[in-house]
């Protein structure tokens, strides 16, 4: 499967963005407390701010985490911070974040024939953390040029960074006279939220090449959704892009290939509408978790079957809602990801038969396991890697719970197929696990419909 999936050519877009990582010491917290003082910091947490304004909210926020040893996220709103938290802190690691961003790269990374990869924002230093051989779109004297995406970059255009902060169990500090002592292992995440970056879109210029880089490509992975706003203080509204975004798959796909979303929880109810009523019908493929399914079936008007799946997470309410989400948006496969099993639904009229789109599952379950073993992919052989890993310890419990759905179901209008996954115990790395899992089912999806269509 790896040979035929790494002949393909694939097109991504929208979100990438920076992830600096700082593993936080002893001394750096200690240094914090000193420059603000116990007493301001006391005060600030009380507050509990919710948004990222001045540095004082960031260390409150930092200090609650620690404290109690949770794993938060808290947004920066203000974007004259980057140039504090750049001369505060000294980062470990930086590296590329965003659906698109890891896709692009990981496909780099298996050497697949042709990656385009797209973000509207093309900063030097998000640039830089692309892999060698991605082509980034541009036009030039009216023409389409792909051009190496590291030498495509834009001075001025707005920076997204997502900063990870992690903590380990045991670290100790002083607040006042109170000794804090971390009581588990964590991260606390700076996440930029800035109206000039929550734009996700084509540039008008480049749009009308999308065709053309539709007939370059296989296949096109879109992402990012999640970062639009209802509201834009120049008047557009999430509508507004959201009919961008319409045009710019329908124009990918006049040259017939197949698009993919990868969805992403999108807390705000009206917004996470727009972006199903709008999107979904128009793409072939879309992958999210089992939560993701529920929040889907809340703004469908499945409460209840959406509550199932939150309070007992079984698979016959994850299959059930999946195969209601396909009926009602009106798309070709539906690809769910759970830390146990992976699943497809998709119609019975479907060319790839069970056994095909089982081996799709099990590629792509086999590329997360290399990546959760290595930290990354960054060769084709690094794949091999994951086919020691063996399949989770709840594989049996899976195909029974999974043979018992099948009886109580209706499931005749549909294939629906399950795999457990390979489980690494102590993984290196678990970001974007769920992203490396739906590129290599999509990958593969196409390589065996191309295979059929020979």
């Amino acid at each position: 499967m790896l040979d035929e999936v790494r002949g393909l050519s694939a097109y991504t877009a929208y979100n990438a963005n920076v992830d600096a990582i700082v593993n936080l010491k002893p001394e750096v917290v200690q240094g914090l407390i000193d420059s603000f003082g116990a007493d301001e910091i006391r005060r600030k947490i009380e507050e509990y701010p919710r948004r990222i304004e001045e540095p004082i909210d960031f260390v409150a926020r930092l200090i609650h985490a620690l404290k109690t040893g949770k794993p938060m996220a808290v947004p920066l709103v203000n974007e004259e911070m980057h140039r504090w938290f750049d001369e505060t802190f000294k980062y470990d690691m930086e590296r590329i974040g965003g659906q698109a961003g890891i896709i692009a790269n990981l496909m780099a990374g298996l050497r697949v024939k042709k990656v385009i990869a797209y973000t509207p924002f093309l900063p030097k230093r998000l640039a830089e953390l692309f892999r060698e051989g991605i082509l980034y779109p541009v036009v030039e004297d009216g023409e389409l040029k792909l051009k190496p995406i590291q030498e495509a970059y834009r001075e001025g255009d707005p920076l997204k960074v997502n900063r990870i902060f992690e903590f380990r169990k045991g670290m100790k500090f002083k607040l006042g006279e109170e000794v804090i002592e971390v009581p588990h292992s964590g991260r606390f995440i700076v996440s930029s939220r800035f109206e000039s970056i929550s734009r996700i879109e084509t540039r008008d210029e480049l749009r009308p090449f999308l065709p053309e880089i539709g007939r370059q490509v296989d296949g096109a992975i879109l992402s990012g959704y999640q970062g639009l706003r209802l509201q834009y203080s120049d008047g557009k509204d999430a509508n507004y892009y959201l009919r961008k975004a319409k045009e710019d798959i329908i124009l990918l796909k006049e040259a017939d290939i197949k698009v993919h979303v990868e969805f992403a929880s999108i807390q705000d109810r009206k917004l996470r509408k727009k972006v199903v009523t709008n999107i979904f019908p128009l793409v072939d493929s879309v992958g999210m978790d089992e939560a993701e399914i529920a929040y889907i079936l809340s703004v469908l008007g499945y409460r209840d079957l959406a509550d199932r799946i939150f309070t007992y997470n079984r698979i016959e309410d994850a299959i059930l809602g999946g195969m209601i989400i396909l009926d009602e948006l009106n798309f070709e496969i539906l690809q769910v990801h759970t830390i146990y099993y992976l699943m497809y639904i998709t119609h019975r009229d479907n060319p790839l038969s069970e056994e095909e789109l089982a081996k799709s599952l099990e590629f792509g379950t086999t590329l997360a396991a290399a990546r959760a073993s290595l930290g990354d992919i960054t060769k084709p052989e690094d794949y091999e890697v994951g086919l020691k890993v063996p399949f989770n310890e709840r594989s049996d419990y899976v195909k029974l719970r999974f043979e018992e759905a099948k009886r109580k179901l209706r499931m005749r209008e549909y294939k629906v197929v399950v795999v457990p996954t390979r489980l690494v115990p102590n993984p290196v790395s678990t970001v974007g696990l769920g992203d490396t899992i739906s590129t290599g089912t999509f990958l593969s999806y196409i390589a065996l419909l191309k295979k059929h269509s020979k």
